[in-house]
């Protein structure tokens, strides 16, 4: 009888070591898989099982939580949704995340280690955190004043601060409301339809996400290209420039919408936007120095990220002369998001500098204690500091004399630059509207606040539409807000 014993609670030991290698096995071996498992609802449940943590423009929280009391109980809110939709992005329980609440899930979801004082503990437990909150570096007056300026027009605005990079507006309109995809009922579901559906594409964030041809906006880096390799020395030379300028190897000409362009000096015709000088000047400089000069400036780049990805903005390295010429007035195949024009504005402010742009001034525990900070960016100099205090003088006398008066602060020195991009089959399209300037308050030691504005869909009529007229009032509001600020 005692051998029999022996023998049931040796089998009975051995039963226990089986289930305690495979619940082993289960728990440590194969936890991940069955949490990724679409099947497992768990973590669904945890996940939307408490608050998640906000997104925040200063003191102001532009994000929310409501309980719904479902199985998935809280739904992300926005009560300034359209405002802010091209930072936050949405946080939905059927399409998942995008922009500063994808890239800062861990942060906001509350499953980033660096949330807990004791990670280990946690994992080995399984608890979750309550969210973090993700401060951003936006200033609300700003922002609103490209979202307002836009008044609902295709475009978008981008606004950094030139000597740190910091963002301060991002705006992409038409908008559209991210609460509308929170929830999972059908109304969600109807809602991502429509929205995708939708011709203005209010989804796309414009400002990062959309590149243009930057039209004459571009003759910033054009004209520092040709600064920094000595093939302009004078500014007020007259320059060797026909109008209308044959392409050269080819038949086309190349004309302007201003007057007086015929030789023109490279200071009035920055200032009154003479496309064939600067065509001209691109051939001169070359396609070796151009590239080099527009990838200091950040084209070509693909890489960017404000935490979320940008576009890249292009300039083509493989062009003939005709081509070139067209390129280094920000057409043929040259293409820039808003955001990389207001670093090309920001540079110039920044005497030759940039600092690589950032959405994210520090993330905290719910508790308000700092879990990261945005540190120190890295600096590119993008052209030499001569060219800059040399190009800033030229963006100040097309805000006081030429074709940018319309971004005028009394008390303030302002710079800019107008662009009128063409686009389409032979050009058909209705032209895009571009302005990119800086502004400095009076009593401020140095530019306080970069700006890139593009309306694709100005009001005005085909000849009329303007960077000027259309784009640079928007600019002026937005450097306001941060002047006043």
């Amino acid at each position: 009888m005692t051998r029999y014993i022996r023998h049931a609670a040796g089998f009975c030991a051995l039963l226990l070591v089986a289930l305690l290698v495979n619940a082993t096995r289960i728990q440590v071996f194969q936890a991940r898989s069955y949490d990724d498992n679409p099947a497992n609802r768990r973590t669904a449940i945890a996940r939307y099982g408490q608050p998640r943590g906000d997104i925040l423009v200063g003191d102001d929280r532009v994000t929310g939580s409501k309980d719904t009391d479902g199985r998935l109980r809280y739904e992300r809110t926005y009560p300034k949704g359209p405002l802010y939709a091209p930072v936050t992005g949405f946080a939905s329980q059927v399409y998942g995340t995008t922009f500063l609440e994808h890239t800062e899930d861990g942060i906001l979801s509350g499953t980033d280690p660096m949330l807990s004082a004791f990670p280990l503990w946690n994992g080995l437990t399984r608890r979750q955190n309550p969210g973090g909150n993700v401060v951003t570096t936006i200033d609300e007056a700003a922002q609103r004043a490209a979202y307002e300026g836009l008044a609902g027009r295709r475009g978008a605005v981008a606004a950094v601060e030139p000597s740190s990079g910091r963002i301060l507006a991002l705006v992409s309109s038409p908008s559209y409301d991210p609460q509308a995809l929170s929830g999972n009922d059908a109304a969600v579901e109807r809602s991502w339809a429509r929205l995708n559906a939708d011709p203005d594409k209010p989804m796309l964030n414009r400002a990062v996400r959309q590149t243009y041809p930057p039209g004459s906006t571009f003759k910033v880096v054009t004209l520092a290209a040709a600064l920094d390799a000595g093939v302009v020395t004078d500014v007020d030379k007259a320059t060797d420039s026909p109008d209308p300028y044959t392409l050269p190897g080819t038949t086309t000409s190349l004309t302007n919408e201003a007057t007086g362009c015929v030789d023109a000096p490279v200071r009035s015709a920055f200032m009154w936007s003479c496309n064939t000088v600067f065509a001209r000047l691109g051939v001169r400089v070359g396609v070796a120095d151009m590239a080099a000069t527009a990838a200091r400036f950040g084209f070509n780049d693909t890489g960017l990220g404000i935490p979320y990805s940008v576009a890249e903005s292009t300039f083509d390295v493989s062009v003939d002369k005709a081509q070139l010429a067209l390129s280094s007035i920000g057409q043929y195949n040259t293409r820039a998001t808003p955001l990389q024009m207001a670093m090309v504005s920001a540079a110039v402010a920044n005497g030759g500098q940039i600092r690589s742009p950032y959405l994210v001034e520090r993330t905290t525990r719910s508790g308000g204690a700092t879990v990261g900070t945005a540190g120190a960016r890295p600096v590119r100099q993008a052209m030499h500091p001569a060219t800059a205090v040399r190009l800033k003088e030229l963006m100040e006398e097309v805000v006081t004399e030429g074709t940018g008066t319309n971004a005028a602060i009394p008390g303030a020195t302002v710079g800019g630059k107008t662009g009128t991009a063409q686009h389409g089959v032979d050009n058909s399209g209705t032209p895009y509207a571009w302005f990119i300037s800086w502004a400095q308050g009076e009593r401020d030691l140095e530019p306080k606040v970069a700006v890139a504005v593009v309306v694709e869909d100005a009001e005005a009529d085909r000849g009329e539409i303007s960077g000027g007229g259309d784009a640079a009032p928007i600019a002026r509001a937005v450097m306001e807000a941060v002047l006043k600020h």
